[in-house]
């Protein structure tokens, strides 16, 4: 069984943990950036400043991903559905909830979702 109090509490840190991290790379947590982050203005830094805007942009996109998840596992335990299986309403298991607690399928429905 799924122990809903301690998923609440390990999904809100990880979201904390997302959103930091977010912060750090200069936006917000849905993923706009801030223009916190200096990326050289110098014409000979141009190149250099452009691949590092789009590593950030492509890091800020996968931490938003991630809080949206996060935001979503806990919209689910509010409703009451965490730990059921979005596909076929089964328990997905409380192993695989306490390793992946944003999980929203079963181990066999996540198998043919991705065949």
């Amino acid at each position: 069984m799924v122990n809903i109090e301690a998923a609440t509490v390990a999904l809100n840190e990880e979201r904390a943990r997302l959103v930091y991290q977010l912060d750090e790379l200069g936006a917000n947590e849905k993923g706009e950036l801030t223009g916190s982050v200096e990326f050289g203005d110098g014409f000979a830094d141009a190149a250099a400043a452009t691949a590092e805007r789009s590593e950030v942009l492509g890091l800020v996109e996968n931490l938003r991903i991630m809080v949206e998840n996060v935001d979503e596992a806990l919209e689910r335990i509010e409703a009451g559905s965490y730990g059921k299986c979005k596909r076929c309403g089964e328990d997905i298991g409380a192993d695989r909830m306490e390793f992946r607690p944003t999980s929203r399928y079963c181990v066999d429905c996540k198998a043919l979702k991705t065949a």
